[in-house]
């Protein structure tokens, strides 16, 4: 690959992160105005809308996008995805965007964790003690031995925890199914499960939040193409540890637009998780680079 390829990933991977960080802002807003369940359920129909119309322009059309001989693995990691973006859309109204992206930052460390239960990978004592390192900065950061342990604070390492399997199940289903199949089923089954969920929770919306709701879905469809365009002219190895920069831009936005502060425990256990994951993505390059 050249070196000209993997610069443009990056530059996709970075705005990617700042796109996705821009509607996690917009979702706090709206989640905290309208209920979560009808705000994702509008985002998934405009999502499912855009991968339609991305099949439908491929060789073979939407018939072929959908063809799959795992559809009950598809289906289930697609439930598992939309299911997380509701908890970790609640997580933001109840503990912001920086402490909320501060606990989710575990989640390549529950991937590197789970990767031998799920995938029957080896997962050395180095990376078990990353993993170890990474789960005391979320320790630190949930500060559960001072004062009264807030139940609020495990709802983004929920979402951690689900989005890990997704990622996993999504590397399983890559072993028979291209990424155009996948990305349909995501965008698909999401959307048909949360209307049937969302659909009850109606609400009807102010002029100024419907812009900011078209902003939402613009943006996760827009975040959706970057990303796809990214691991098309680079690796994952090369650009997956910019990925941590979305802590950055939300931690930015938490700041200057809903006056959030970053506690100095936050800040520590940061660091940690970050510097394992970063351990725990080189550890990989490496043995896949010996293999």
């Amino acid at each position: 690959m050249s070196e000209q390829n993997t610069r443009l990933g990056i530059l996709m991977m970075v705005a990617t992160t700042f796109i996705f960080a821009v509607q996690d802002g917009i979702s706090r807003h709206l989640a905290a105005e309208y209920n979560v369940l009808m705000v994702v359920m509008i985002r998934y129909w405009f999502f499912a809308a855009f991968v339609i119309t991305i099949a439908a322009r491929k060789a073979g059309g939407v018939r072929a996008a959908a063809a799959t001989k795992q559809p009950l693995v598809q289906g289930f990691r697609s439930l598992l995805l939309v299911t997380e973006i509701c908890v970790m859309v609640a997580g933001f109204t109840l503990l912001g965007l920086i402490e909320s992206h501060a606990v989710f930052a575990c989640y390549p460390l529950l991937v590197a964790a789970l990767s031998g239960p799920v995938l029957g990978e080896h997962v050395g004592w180095r990376r078990w003690a990353a993993i170890g390192v990474g789960f005391v900065g979320v320790v630190i950061i949930l500060e559960p031995g001072f004062g009264v342990f807030k139940p609020q604070a495990v709802v983004p390492l929920t979402a951690a925890l689900m989005f890990a399997l997704y990622a996993l199940l999504t590397r399983y289903v890559a072993r028979q199914d291209n990424t155009a199949t996948s990305f349909f089923w995501t965008g698909t089954v999401g959307s048909v499960a949360m209307t049937a969920v969302g659909i009850w929770f109606w609400q009807p919306m102010n002029g100024p939040d419907w812009g900011w709701m078209a902003a939402l879905c613009i943006t996760g469809a827009l975040g959706h193409w970057t990303l796809i365009k990214c691991y098309e002219v680079a690796e994952a190895s090369a650009v997956q540890p910019f990925a941590y920069l979305q802590l950055g831009f939300a931690s930015v936005i938490g700041i200057l637009v809903f006056s959030e502060t970053i506690r100095l425990n936050v800040a520590l256990g940061v660091v940690l998780i970050v510097s394992a994951g970063l351990f725990t993505l080189w550890r990989q390059h490496k043995i896949a680079g010996r293999s």
